[in-house]
Order: C-alpha cells, then sequence, then structure tokens
C-alpha cells in the first residue's frame, strides 16, 4: 500500500468535498455588517441564489428564476465551478481504481496509468475552481474600490476561501498522484538463476579430483555411445 497515493487521496476527495460546498454556498458575496448598522441587515448572494437576513433572525432567499438576467460573470463562474466538481467526482473514481490496495484496475502498469489520469484531472479541476474564484473575487474587489460605483458594495463572502482552499487541495493531490507512478520503477524486482547444471559438473570435477587427478575430463567422451554398450 503507497503512502503517497493515500495522501494523495485524502488530499483530492478533501478537495472535491470543498468545491461542493463552494459551489452550492449562497455566501460568495456579502455586505459588510459595518456599513449596515442602524438598520441591522445584511445581504448574501451567491451563483444560485440571492439571500437577506437581519438581526432579528429573519433569512429569505430568492432564487435565481432565469439565466438571461444573470450577468455574465455570475455565468462563467457557475460553468467553472460545475466542470471543476464534474472533473472532480470522475478524478476520485479513477483514484479509486488507480490505487495499489484496490483489487480492481488490471495490473500494476494499468493502475499506475490510471493513478496519473486521476492526477491530471484532479489538477484541472483545481485549475477551473481557481479561476471560477478568483474571477468572482475580481469583480467584487473592483466594485469595491471603485470610487465612482454608486450602488451597494460587497465583500468576499466565505464560499471564495472554500473554493480557493479546495482548488489547491484537488492541485496538490493530483501533484502527488501524478509523480506516485515512480514508486513502481523503485521497486527492485529479484531475479534467480537456474544453476543446475553448474552444480553438477562442478560435483563432477570434485569427484575426479578426490582421485588425484586434477585434469579436466571432456563431457563428450562420458556421454559416447561406447559408454552404454
Amino acid at each position: 500500500m503507497s503512502r503517497a497515493q493515500i495522501s494523495a487521496l485524502v488530499f483530492g476527495v478533501g478537495g472535491f468535498g470543498a468545491l461542493v460546498a463552494a459551489t452550492a454556498s449562497n455566501e460568495w458575496k456579502v455586505t459588510t455588517r459595518a456599513s449596515s448598522v442602524i438598520t441591522a441587515t445584511w445581504v448574501y448572494q451567491g451563483l444560485w441564489m440571492n439571500c437577506a437576513g437581519n438581526a432579528l433572525g429573519s433569512f429569505h432567499c430568492r432564487p435565481h428564476f432565469t439565466i438571461f438576467k444573470v450577468e455574465g460573470y455570475i455565468q462563467a463562474c457557475r460553468g467553472l465551478m460545475i466542470a471543476a466538481v464534474s472533473l472532480g467526482f470522475f478524478a476520485s473514481i479513477f483514484a479509486l481504481f488507480g490505487m495499489k490496495c484496490t483489487k480492481v484496475g488490471g495490473s500494476d502498469k494499468t493502475k499506475a496509468k490510471i493513478a496519473c489520469l486521476a492526477g491530471i484531472v484532479f489538477i484541472l479541476s483545481g485549475l477551473c475552481s481557481m479561476t471560477g474564484c478568483s474571477l468572482y473575487a475580481n469583480k467584487i474587489t473592483t466594485e469595491f474600490f471603485d470610487p465612482l460605483y454608486v450602488e451597494q458594495k460587497y465583500e468576499l463572502g466565505a464560499a471564495l476561501f472554500i473554493g480557493w482552499a479546495g482548488a489547491s487541495l484537488c492541485i496538490i493531490g493530483g501533484v502527488i498522484f501524478c509523480f506516485s507512478i515512480s514508486d513502481n520503477n523503485k521497486t527492485p524486482r529479484m531475479g534467480y538463476a537456474y544453476n543446475g547444471a553448474t552444480s553438477a559438473m562442478s560435483s563432477r570435477t570434485k569427484y575426479h579430483g578426490g582421485e588425484g587427478d586434477f585434469k579436466t575430463t571432456n563431457p563428450s567422451k562420458q556421454f559416447d555411445k561406447n559408454a552404454y554398450v
């Protein structure tokens, strides 16, 4: 059982779970509570819903009923996060088949190729999530520091940090999976040579040497046909 593959599986599956949580979360951007002391209300916005809450505990969410009125960067982040989650799911399946401790997947050489494929898919999943979260964060920071932007300004939500963390874990797990195939090349193979004929000849030489005759006998003469007549 390879410790490197187990570590890679833990990183990859953990990152995949974080990507799912970030995609489903509604806290991609939030209004700062410091700016709403009087009303004591704040707004959460995600890829799928807009939610509002207040200090009294009231909490209401409204989903995006149509994709045509959603801004372009939100649609792009949706596609990237869906791609990241899908790639992470398939990478987890490939990783299970490529583990040395499982009985499925074929020979060790085939398992090494599957593990390398799982690592590449994990890296692609992490890159998709990293791109989507960074694109969303760039939009938030651009609006926040723009002095000409007069609408409601938002701050970075917890889902962005979860997405970045999940992307990092997927990339780390994918890199470990890709380098784990070198373990098969480092495994020494023990070879066994057949020395039966050599031991027979050496014993015959010792037998003749016991009579004081140290000269070698010709094996072809010993097995001549006249020796059996």
